[in-house]
């Protein structure tokens, strides 16, 4: 039998993966208004703020969006977009007339989503608690936006969502961490023991 140690890192590492595919190929987690019109995953909130704050040239941007935009012309039966056209698919044009007083309302799924695209990537070679404070801050804000029902009085036609897959990113990213879940099976062997 294995010692916890290989389990758990086994399984951080497989989380960490599979939370890194979530992020990547651009799984619909949530849905709320953003610089692109509506967006539906921490890269497409990250990729508008980017945008529209020319932090990062736009080839980076294309970079991060790339993996799911062949994931979705995939899924819809598309042609794929040319590289030079792919920010177009994307609706940049409704860029300039959002506001940044606008973000400001949903601050902490900004900053959620900016820490979940890091720690996606991060997560593959050092597992960290990064994508867990992003997912975290991203259902906070969520969470937050439909009780307080700000943003419904702003837009209304645009309605905050929480998709079932963010609970399957917070379990991703809960497991990528190699210490919790070796806490977790320390903790169930010795109620093993207790019980036998």
């Amino acid at each position: 039998m294995a010692s916890s140690k290989k389990w758990a890192t086994s399984i951080s590492s497989i989380a960490a993966v599979m939370y890194f595919l979530l992020i990547i190929f651009q799984i619909p987690l949530f849905r709320v208004p953003c610089r692109f019109g509506t967006c539906k995953t921490p890269i497409e909130i990250t990729s508008s703020q980017l945008i529209a704050t020319e932090l990062f040239p736009t080839y980076v941007v294309k970079v991060l969006l790339y993996p799911g935009a062949i994931v979705h012309v995939i899924i819809k039966n598309r042609t794929l977009p040319s590289y030079s056209r792919l920010l177009d698919l994307y609706n940049t044009s409704s860029l300039r007339k959002y506001t940044a007083v606008s973000d400001l309302q949903h601050l902490e799924i900004v900053a959620g989503s900016y820490l979940s695209v890091v720690g996606a990537f991060v997560g593959l070679w050092r597992q960290g608690r990064m994508s867990l404070f992003g997912t975290m801050l991203i259902i906070w804000g969520l969470l937050r936006e439909n009780i307080l029902g700000q943003i419904h009085r702003m837009f209304p036609t645009k309605s905050i969502r929480m998709y079932p897959m963010l609970m399957v990113a917070v379990v991703c990213a809960f497991l990528s961490i190699k210490k919790d879940v070796r806490k977790l099976i320390h903790g169930s062997k010795a109620r093993r023991v207790k019980l036998s």
